[in-house]
């Protein structure tokens, strides 16, 4: 079961700012929490069953970047 920071999480890397400034601006002030710890949550939430099932397309197009072509900043 997701918490309502992981939905919250799934939720804003569905919209995020593409600019790595601007994403780790709008992380600090919309989820209150610093960057790393919305990269670490995310990629937890990225294998995880609940997220999956919960979010299906996002979760898979952000595992295909993660994966396929070892985004940087997931």
């Amino acid at each position: 079961m997701l918490s309502d920071t992981d939905l919250a999480v799934l939720r804003f890397a569905a919209r995020a700012p593409r600019s790595v400034g601007a994403r780790e601006d709008a992380v600090r002030s919309e989820l209150g929490m610093q960057p790393i710890r919305y990269y670490q949550r995310l990629n937890r939430l990225l294998d995880s069953p609940d997220a999956l099932a919960a979010e299906p397309q996002l979760v898979r197009r952000l595992q295909r970047l993660r994966d396929g072509q070892g985004h940087p900043n997931l």
